[in-house]
């Protein structure tokens, strides 16, 4: 049993140190492990360390029990093999019982309350060392190695984030409206645009996009906004009341009524020889369209 326990310490103080080191030594993506191969000599030094530890520690208590008489020896057994929560419990906290009291109680009197000399409880010291310990830890990763301040975490966070809404997106196409929707450059987006105007749009604009009964969508001027988000708006809400195009939101799902707007922002520009003449004003493109 005690060989057991003697294993599991070393190995979680192994696992302690792996994780130490994974957190002081910055990165990035790789294990500190990979990116920095010295921390294997490092970690089996620690390892080393620790067994040695283990093993002189295991030969001290051997060659001690043999200079015991035999009833003490028998009282070492017992106290191994059992374990009292309330002994422990009470070793924590290091309170000495009310009967002794009387051996802690301090000379100065205030109106009759007298005070205990009482020692500060092991648990609250183990917890001093330890932010003593993460102190030091934490000055040697974000001051000797340079690690990520709030801001940069940030900066990560918020661009992963993106990443992540992006590829959900893109998997997700259905979810697109007015205020996500991008021209889609993909061939087989286009091909599937073109399709869709040639079932749906061709009568009012011309295979062309020169325009017959609906605007001219080859040159820069739009009535109801030029842009992806225009363009696909139009498309969803339908034209001006009572003389402009049909809403095809109920016809078309998301993704295909961004196929076509995309299809027909590849018609700007190539002026067909029957295009009408311009309707509504110049569009100029910006960062935001």
């Amino acid at each position: 049993m005690k060989s057991a326990i003697s294993y599991i310490r070393v190995i979680l103080f192994l696992i302690l140190s792996f994780l130490i080191m994974e957190w002081v030594v910055e990165s990035g993506n790789q294990l500190a492990i990979q990116k920095y191969p010295i921390i294997w000599g490092v970690l089996a030094l620690i390892a080393f360390l620790a067994i040695a530890f283990e093993v002189i520690i295991a030969t001290v208590n051997r060659v001690l029990f043999k200079t015991l008489d035999t009833d003490a020896q028998a009282r070492y057994l017992a106290k191994q093999k059992k374990f009292d929560l309330m002994a422990w419990y009470q070793k924590m906290m290091a309170a000495k019982p009310m009967e002794k009291e009387k051996d802690i109680v301090l000379d100065h009197d205030y109106d009759g309350i007298r005070e205990l000399d009482n020692v500060l409880p092991p648990w609250w010291v183990y917890m001093f060392y330890a932010t003593i310990i993460f102190a030091v830890v934490y000055l040697v990763r974000y001051e000797i190695f340079d690690g990520t301040n709030q801001i940069e975490e940030y900066e990560i966070a918020v661009a992963k984030a993106e990443e992540q809404i992006a590829k959900y997106q893109a998997e997700n196409k259905d979810l697109i409206n007015i205020d996500n929707v991008e021209m889609l450059t993909d061939e087989s987006d286009l091909a599937a645009g073109k399709e869709i105007y040639m079932q749906s749009c061709v009568a009012c604009h011309k295979e062309s996009g020169g325009g017959g009964i609906g605007p001219n969508l080859t040159d820069d001027y739009w009535i109801l906004g030029g842009g992806i988000k225009n363009i696909f708006n139009t498309v969803s809400e339908g034209g001006r009341p009572g003389k402009g195009m049909i809403p095809w939101k109920t016809e078309l799902s998301p993704l295909q009524m961004a196929q076509v707007s995309s299809y027909i922002i590849t018609l700007i520009g190539t002026n067909p020889p029957d295009g009408k003449e311009p309707e509504g004003e110049l569009w100029v493109e910006d960062s935001d369209s």
